[in-house]
């Protein structure tokens, strides 16, 4: 059976917290380079209810194992993906829950095949060469609005619908996630994050934050540091990636 990363090394740093302002944490986060995947879930619905959505996801992942291609990794993670979705729905059922849900948001490599899967407002970032781009594009009444040309980009960030998501998993039939692919090379930087970050920090802020200079460890730190500094009014996650060549010499993080 093939290795998912022969080409490529990771260092990754991880960090979650609650915030300023509420007083539990509904995020959830895998990271799991044995398998090429690291993931992001931000749940909805309170109590015994967006954490536990947030934790299905995470426990699902947990057993998308080795894949042989990158179309076989992708597949994994849907069918699992899926399998979240139904586990959510039936949990909300099973306790007569209104609203139980969660965004995810993830990046698979696979070799140097890179995909980003995701539903709902958490995204996936790639700092290369010094550009900062968005990978993945919210699932959200604004994004909507900004794409069609409705509103600036100034009124989405101040609109007070601006956490108002039109995906997410748990809601709805059938789960739907957006995949995208690409190729990922050494030298590249990945963050994925709930909005709790991007809440409070603009893309060039978070850009000058994932500076190359700063380890991984560093950034993550200094994204949530600056986040709980501006108030942090949601629960906030960060998962910071860096790739090297096989080979190269590169320290990790727990």
């Amino acid at each position: 059976m093939n290795a998912p990363n022969p080409s490529l090394v990771f260092q990754t740093a991880a960090r979650s917290h609650e915030g300023r302002v509420r007083d539990h944490n509904e995020d959830s986060f895998a990271v799991l380079p044995e398998f090429g995947l690291w993931v992001v879930a931000d749940g909805m619905g309170g109590h015994e209810a967006g954490d536990i959505a947030s934790a299905i996801i995470v426990e699902e992942m947990s057993s998308v194992g080795v894949a042989v291609a990158a179309a076989d990794q992708r597949a994994r993670f849907l069918q699992r993906l899926d399998r979240a979705h139904h586990r959510i729905r039936s949990h909300a059922a099973e306790h007569r829950l209104d609203t139980v849900g969660t965004t995810v948001a993830a990046m698979l490599v696979f070799g140097t095949e890179l995909s980003c899967a995701w539903a709902g407002d958490s995204r996936v970032y790639l700092r290369r060469k010094g550009d900062l781009t968005a990978l993945t594009t919210d699932h959200s009444e604004v994004a909507a609005m900004l794409a069609e040309g409705t509103i600036t980009a100034d009124e989405a960030r101040n609109s007070p619908r601006r956490n108002v998501i039109t995906r997410a998993i748990g809601i709805g039939p059938e789960a739907q996630a957006d995949v995208v692919t690409g190729v990922a090379r050494p030298g590249d930087r990945f963050l994925i994050c709930s909005d709790g970050l991007t809440e409070h920090l603009t893309d060039a802020e978070i850009a000058l934050i994932l500076d190359p200079r700063h380890a991984v460890a560093e950034a993550a730190d200094r994204l949530i540091g600056v986040t709980l500094e501006r108030g942090a009014r949601d629960n906030v996650t960060v998962v910071v990636i860096d790739c090297a060549e096989a080979g190269e010499e590169i320290d990790t993080d727990g």
